[in-house]
């Protein structure tokens, strides 16, 4: 079994530590395989689409959407051609397990939580359990990315954390010191311990005076104004002495990427780059969702594909004569803001009051164009249960809840591997799944029949 005292006193987070990985069936792991490759395709029609919509080949409002909200300096630096083809190396979707299989209801381009997952996979490997990924898969497939993005054999990285999200540091720096320990010099540091030249970035430690070959990004492109001498990093990006990664895209971070992939405009070009099966197994997963636009729309016309009841949608006003049953749905804010990570910034319809629903709406439409909101299908999680231990007891107690899953799929030489899984599962009342003190966050593993 798990020694429960030695990964809480090693571990800086506040969850439930289970008695063992959570167990998937053999179709959904090979769904989840699958799944990489496609979203990868997604990633680069995403890349492609916006190009194209830019240079007039596609409809105007296509990137019109995406750069909503963004500031001059962002857009700019996602247009540059230099850096055209470049895409995150990890891809993170958030899978709610339901009764029919699982849904995604978000993608994460700059996602936190793999530190903590190499971390625990590490103890739950060592006791014994094959973990999909195995106990290092994390670790590795980092490494094998970094050194391809540096396109140098011992390059030196540097995980940059924001103020902003400096409640991740002390997982970032587990991980810089895992991918040290691995053999890649890694460093977890704030912004203003970089020091800038005409030849780079640098920082300096100890064994003296090092060249950063690599950033990894970890902070927000709507926060780049409260950052420090983020002027001197992207002039350093600018003239690539330095490799970022994320890419600053901010379109590649958008939710409403969701409702370009469902709109029937697009169906064409979806197809084209992810084929006839690849296009129609986004559409099983990404759920429907829409940008709550506030133009009017024509007498004549409908938002596509919505309906209250049986009677298509022309106004979103229509959506506040829902019922309970028909506002099912998920309003929440597409990106770019300090709200659209977590749980923040996201109204569940049919879990508030008809005032708080309608209200949810207004504020959604009042914040178009500069903050853009999306309207989302909801689909229930189904009922799993895990063990874990209680502190106060010293004994393992069943949690009933649901579960969310997070693949951590790396890129590498444009081949995808599925490096891990973590797994959350938070309690039947809690209708948005994420992590918190009640949820239980292990590893995932495989039940082999």
């Amino acid at each position: 079994m798990v020694d429960i005292t030695e990964i809480f006193t090693n571990l800086d987070r506040k969850f439930r530590i289970g008695v063992e990985p959570f167990s998937i069936d053999q179709k959904t792991y090979s769904r989840l395989v699958k799944l990489g490759q496609i979203l990868l395709q997604f990633y680069h029609a995403v890349n492609e689409l916006y190009d194209l919509s830019l240079r007039g080949h596609y409809p105007s409002w296509i990137h019109e959407y995406l750069d909503a909200g963004k500031t001059e300096r962002v857009i700019d630096y996602g247009r540059m051609r230099r850096f055209k083809n470049d895409l995150p190396f990890i891809i993170r979707p958030d899978v709610i397990l339901t009764d029919e299989g699982f849904i995604i209801s978000e993608l994460d381009s700059v996602p936190g939580g793999f530190g903590m997952l190499a971390e625990l996979s590490q103890y739950y490997a060592e006791a014994g359990f094959n973990l999909i990924g195995g106990r290092d898969g994390i670790i590795t497939n980092f490494a094998k990315a970094i050194k391809q993005l540096s396109g140098q054999a011992d390059p030196v990285l540097a995980i940059v954390v924001s103020a902003e999200s400096q409640d991740y540091f002390g997982e970032m720096k587990w991980m810089a010191d895992a991918l040290t320990a691995f053999g890649l010099t890694a460093y977890a540091v704030a912004p203003e311990e970089i020091s800038f030249a005409e030849t780079g970035l640098y920082l300096e430690r100890s064994n003296g005076r090092q060249k950063i070959d690599v950033i990894y990004r970890f902070f927000e492109l709507f926060d780049l104004k409260n950052i420090p001498k983020m002027d001197l990093l992207l002039y350093a990006v600018r003239k690539q002495t330095v490799v970022i990664t994320p890419p600053l895209k901010s379109y590649l971070e958008e939710k409403l990427l969701f409702a370009l992939l469902h709109h029937p405009v697009l169906a064409e070009f979806w197809t084209a780059k992810l084929g006839e099966s690849g296009y129609h197994t986004l559409l099983e997963v990404m759920p429907p969702t829409w940008i709550m636009d506030n133009r009017p729309l024509p007498p004549h016309a409908v938002i596509p594909n919505l309906q209250i009841g049986r009677v298509p949608v022309t106004d979103w006003q229509q959506l506040k004569q829902a019922t309970k049953r028909q506002r099912e749905m998920v309003i929440k804010i597409s990106g770019f803001s300090e709200l659209s990570w977590g749980s923040q910034g996201v109204c569940i319809g049919h879990d508030v009051s008809s005032k708080v629903w309608s209200d949810t709406i207004d504020h959604a439409l009042d914040s178009f164009p500069h903050n853009p909101y999306i309207l989302q299908k909801f689909y229930k999680g189904k009922r799993v249960s895990a063990s874990y231990y209680d502190l106060d007891s010293k004994a393992p107690k069943l949690i009933e809840g649901r579960a969310r899953l997070c693949p951590y799929y790396m890129v590498h030489q444009d081949h995808v591997q599925l490096a891990g899984v973590l797994a959350t599962i938070c309690p039947l009342d809690k209708k948005l799944i994420h992590g918190m003190v009640d949820a239980v966050m292990v590893p995932t593993m495989v039940k082999w029949e």
